[in-house]
Formats: C-alpha cells, sequence, structure tokens
C-alpha cells in the first residue's frame, strides 16, 4: 500500500507532524490538555458575562449591533473560504505553470508525478473545512439572536430570576458554540498558511507549520489579548477566569 503512494517518507512524516500539531492546539485552546486558560476560553467566559448584562438591559439595541458584527465577520471568512476554494480548482489547471516557478527555487526539487495535484486537494479540503466550520458558526450566531430575543425582558410579567437566568444561559451557550466554530473556522485559515510549505517542500512545511505552532500558542497562553480578556479593572481576575454561568438547575 505505501508503495503506491507518490509521497516520499519525509513528506507522510511532514503532513503527520501537520496534523498532530493542528489537534494539539485545538485541545488545548479548548483546556482539554492544560490547565491554563486560554484566550478563546477566557472570551467564552465573557461571551457569558455579555449574556448577563443583556439579560439585565431593557433595551437592546447595543447587544444586536454586536450580534450583526460577529455575522458579518463570519460571512466575511466563510464567503472568503468559499473564493480561495474556487481558487485550488483555478490552481489545478494551471499546475505547468505553477510548477515551473516552483522549481526554480532554492532547495525544491521535482515532485513525482501527481503529488502536486494531491497537495492542491488537500489544500482545498482544508478551505473546504474551513468554510463549512464559518458556515455553521453563522448560522448559529442567527439562532443565538433569536434566543436572545427569547430573553424575557426585565420587570416583564413572564420574567423570573429562574426564568430570565435559563434563558440567558442559553443564549450563552448558543454564542459560545458559535464561537468556538468560528475559531475553528479561523484556524483552519491560519493552519491552511502553514501548509503552502508543502508545495516547497517537506521540511518547509514542517518549520512553517512549527512557526505557526509558535505564534498560535503565544496569543493563546501568553499574549496581552489573554490579558485583557483575563483581568478585571480590580485586578482579581473577571469573568474570563473560568467561572461558569450555567444555572443550578441544569
Amino acid at each position: 500500500m505505501a508503495e503506491s503512494l507518490p509521497l516520499s517518507g519525509a513528506d507522510i512524516a511532514s503532513l503527520a507532524l501537520f496534523l498532530i500539531v493542528w489537534i494539539v492546539h485545538s485541545m488545548a485552546a479548548d483546556g482539554r490538555l492544560f490547565s491554563r486558560v486560554s484566550l478563546s476560553r477566557a472570551m467564552n467566559r465573557q461571551r457569558e458575562e455579555w449574556m448577563r448584562m443583556m439579560a439585565r438591559r431593557e433595551l437592546r439595541m447595543i447587544d444586536t449591533s454586536i450580534m450583526i458584527g460577529l455575522q458579518q465577520g463570519t460571512a466575511f471568512f466563510a464567503s472568503s473560504s468559499l473564493i480561495a476554494l474556487g481558487g485550488c480548482f483555478a490552481l489545478l489547471g494551471s499546475r505547468d505553470v505553477v510548477h515551473s516557478v516552483l522549481v526554480q527555487l532554492p532547495f525544491v526539487t521535482e515532485p513525482p508525478p501527481g503529488v502536486f495535484e494531491l497537495k492542491v486537494v488537500g489544500l482545498a479540503v482544508l478551505l473546504a473545512y474551513a468554510f463549512f466550520k464559518f458556515g455553521w458558526s453563522y448560522r448559529l450566531f442567527n439562532y443565538c439572536s433569536i434566543l436572545i430575543g427569547a430573553v424575557p425582558l426585565p420587570h416583564d410579567a413572564a420574567s423570573s430570576g429562574t426564568a430570565t437566568e435559563i434563558a440567558a444561559w442559553r443564549a450563552a451557550r448558543m454564542n459560545v458554540l458559535a464561537g468556538r466554530h468560528f475559531n475553528a473556522g479561523l484556524r483552519a485559515i491560519f493552519f491552511s498558511i502553514a501548509y503552502l510549505g508543502w508545495f516547497v517542500g517537506p521540511l518547509a512545511l514542517a518549520v512553517s507549520t512549527l512557526l505557526l505552532f509558535g505564534v498560535l500558542v503565544r496569543r493563546q497562553f501568553f499574549s496581552e489579548a489573554r490579558h485583557a480578556a483575563i483581568r478585571a479593572s480590580t485586578g482579581q481576575g473577571g469573568p474570563g477566569n473560568g467561572v461558569s454561568m450555567r444555572p443550578e438547575n441544569q
């Protein structure tokens, strides 16, 4: 079976490293590997705090404006992924032109027949994955908007402490899920940039993957953005410190 593959051992090893780094980073960002709070987890807590504040407001134009902004950003990345996916198919039709440019670069060797097409198909798979993640995230943000509208207004006849708390928690949960899928799509876009190193060679793929991993780890666990999401104005730690808003009866 291995002999039928057009990839070399170095290609397979670098591709395995690429996939392992992607999985490790995804699990670490979601809090399944380390106890240290990541930027994504801290922002999930801020999303919950946002829903708490939303439930207390009589007028919620601010919340609907924020939701519109989130949806527009998600739609932009979804359409960009779709355009890039179309570019991959155009790249297959321009194989000879692209190949003639690549082989003139330093440290680039002549790939076996079919390897270039296989790499382009792999890039298309990454972009398709990103598109579906962004598309689902856009829909979840729509659902979140509906759930926000279902949260009882303060002092309303249908409002009670438990009912409002549960409704706000549902909206927060949907918002967190939408953000999680958006982050997964964005992560796929980032890793597709590292994937481009494979067109140069397996070593370039390994180097670009490790460099990207270092950048993403710093942003998630050691950046100023993470500190801003976690610290409160008092310096005691704010809603991003890992405290969930799940209702007691859920």
